[in-house]
């Protein structure tokens, strides 16, 4: 067992207190995955790679989780103060985040992938991943995590770790659902991954993917300012007519 902690920043750190994860050698008995570890489905979820422009969105998912959530994302009761440090203090020239959007350009999922800050282990990763209450159930967290995987083998990742407590047990079924092995140490649990090489179907469907995500993303841009617009319209019309009903009283 060695301490990663130093790898990776892809959580805030508490104020007082903590623990370091406590992640298994890099040289243990994982056995790579291969792309049946990442089953896909006919139903296409548009998940996109989201930059510095989207922070402010980034920040209100963050701080719409409730405290049961924040602990099980963050492995901490992470307050308010603390989530903003940790999105203010995201790096994406480093890391990778990846976000699912509704109709209303709500982040809903989102997902933080973190390369190692120490360049002994520049061949690992850490995944973490949040869902909104009201968008759970549907296999979002599953999905930014094959997203995720792909993008991280296509950048040379050979072991993806995930830190969870061992209560959140959504994180956990994802990772042995990927062939992942998890070692349990006491109330907080580790998952590592052995990834596969990158392969030219994987790049392909990167490319795709997030062709796709960002042409979803677009329409939706598109119909909301489509009916913001109309809204507007229909209250000016709503006022010529109360306005001519008063001229005729």
């Amino acid at each position: 067992m060695v301490n990663t902690a130093r790898w990776f920043k892809s959580a805030p750190l508490p104020t007082q207190g903590g623990s370091g994860a406590a992640l298994p050698n890099a040289e243990g008995a994982a056995q790579p995955a291969d792309d049946r570890a990442f089953p896909s489905s006919s139903v296409v979820v548009p998940i996109r790679s989201i930059g510095p422009g989207q922070r402010d969105r980034i920040l209100a998912h963050l701080l719409a989780l409730e405290p049961h959530d924040r602990y099980l994302r963050f492995g901490y009761a992470a307050n308010n103060e603390q989530i903003t440090r940790y999105v203010d203090g995201l790096n994406f020239e480093r890391d990778e985040l990846f976000g699912i959007f509704n109709r209303k350009l709500d982040l809903i999922a989102m997902a933080h992938l973190a390369f190692s800050i120490d360049p002994q282990y520049v061949s690992c990763a850490e995944f973490g991943v949040s869902v909104a209450k009201g968008a759970r159930g549907r296999g979002y967290g599953s999905r930014l995590f094959e997203r995720a995987s792909m993008h991280a083998r296509n950048e040379g990742v050979t072991q993806l770790f995930i830190h969870a407590l061992s209560e959140n047990t959504a994180m956990l079924k994802i990772a042995r659902h990927a062939g992942a092995i998890i070692e349990r140490d006491g109330s907080e649990s580790e998952a590592h991954l052995r990834l596969p090489p990158a392969s030219f179907d994987s790049r392909v469907s990167e490319l795709l993917n997030q062709q796709v995500a960002l042409t979803d993303y677009h329409l939706k841009a598109q119909a909301k300012q489509f009916w913001s617009l109309l809204s507007v319209l229909q209250d000016i019309r709503q006022g010529v007519r109360e306005a001519r009903e008063r001229v005729r009283g």
